[in-house]
């Protein structure tokens, strides 16, 4: 059992208000881990100069894996001997992050086992984040996940972990099967998950409704939404309980339709479907009197990133709609046809939304084989895509030129 022997004045005063602390669970684990232990003596230490003491990279990993382990290093190993390695393990989630107790139990032995035992349930990519272990502990714990059916996430320039919401197992508005179509992409390209090969990171985030409840648009290269393309199920019966429960239609739903689709007569409510934006407020609001249509499938954006260079930026639309089923052969198709373009032609630690924005998306649709279509919108009402060189060369007559 280790003992706490650092002064922690500095991070003993985030451990005040209302809101949990990570130096709580820090120094409980500390308890019992040298690691931890230390890692409270060179934290209180960076609080205190305002300096990071970690070293980042090195290389770091599993045989025959590329990715998933982090690499980081404590540059005071002299002063603090328990975090001289102190890497961090990425390892790939459920789908829907469902798991048993037992299954959990597992996880948490293997790390106190081999680890600090401190874990980050999930990080960004929604992996489980295992932080802090030594290198030569990294080749028993991958062997250890593997008895009990886990593996290894991603990091570095690869596909990142997969992930997605828990869409038809427990949400009615979901519009396709998120985990199963999660599940077979991480099945089905392992070895762009494992063996980075990329220019940069690659992220695909799954949402069943356009409610898009893991933020697909802002934290996926490649984001599927779910929706529908033919009329929103209405059911005026319902629609008048919440008129008689006290829900004012016109001021609460209508006038904050995003798409002015909507209309009501005091009587009935009207919807213009081919206006109908799929913003999904009037059913969030009347979710017994409407429902998402039932004709449904995705919508793939491509392109967001968080702030590096240029800032952060937003997915736009690429396949305005998709169906979703198994096997997700045109949907695999069009993956590999937009990694091939873009490990191609992408610089290094380019991400593929930079590499679009930096050939132009038109060069990049024609590139891919994808024709431009209005509903390609960047922003709402905006649509920057859409090119007119046909009319231009039915304009030019004689001069009209020919493919070679």
């Amino acid at each position: 059992m280790a003992e706490t022997t650092y002064k922690t004045p500095l991070l003993d005063e985030l451990e005040k208000g209302a809101w949990p602390s990570f130096v709580k669970e820090i120094k409980m684990a500390a308890k019992r881990s040298p690691m931890a232990n230390d890692l409270l003596g060179q934290l209180e230490q960076s609080y205190h100069e305002k300096i990071g003491h970690w070293k980042h990279g090195g290389i770091v990993g599993v045989m025959g894996y590329g990715g998933g382990v982090i690499g980081r290093y404590s540059d005071l190993p002299d002063k603090f001997p328990g975090i001289s390695h102190f890497h961090t393990m990425r390892i790939n989630q459920p789908a829907g992050w469902f798991y048993t107790s037992e299954a959990l139990r597992k996880l948490c032995d293997i790390w106190e086992r081999h680890g600090s035992g401190l874990t980050n349930m999930h990080g960004s990519t929604g992996d489980i984040v295992f932080l802090g272990t030594r290198t030569e502990q990294l080749e028993p714990i991958f062997e250890e996940l593997a008895k009990i059916d886990f593996d290894i996430g991603g990091s570095g320039s690869d596909l990142r972990t997969p992930s997605c919401c828990n869409g038809m197992a427990r949400c009615e508005w979901a519009c396709y099967d998120t985990m199963k179509a999660c599940y077979t992409l991480t099945q089905d390209f392992q070895d762009e998950l494992h063996r980075p090969a990329f220019p940069y990171k690659f992220k695909f985030k799954f949402s069943g409704c356009p409610n898009d409840c893991v933020a697909s648009i802002a934290r996926a290269d490649m984001s599927f939404i779910g929706t529908w393309r033919d009329d929103i199920q209405m059911d005026q019966a319902e629609v008048k309980k919440y008129v008689d429960t006290g829900l004012n239609i016109q001021q609460d739903v209508v006038e904050h339709c995003p798409g002015k689709c909507m209309e009501w007569n005091g009587k009935e409510l009207s919807i213009e479907n081919s206006y109908c934006v799929k913003c999904m407020h009037c059913i969030n609001v009347m979710p017994k009197a409407l429902r998402p249509g039932k004709d449904r499938g995705c919508m793939i954006l491509i392109g967001s990133k968080a702030p590096i260079v240029e800032g952060a930026q937003l997915s736009s639309v690429l396949v305005p709609f998709m169906k979703m089923e198994p096997p997700y052969d045109e949907l695999k198709d069009l993956i590999e046809r937009i990694w091939d373009l873009w490990c191609e032609e992408g610089k290094n630690r380019e991400r593929v939304g930079e590499f679009i924005q930096r050939v132009g998306l038109g060069n990049f649709l024609d590139a891919i084989g994808v024709e431009p279509i209005p509903e390609m919108v960047a922003h709402p009402r905006e649509n920057p895509y859409v090119f007119y060189e046909e009319y231009f060369e039915e304009d030019s007559g004689d001069e009209e030129e020919t493919e070679s």
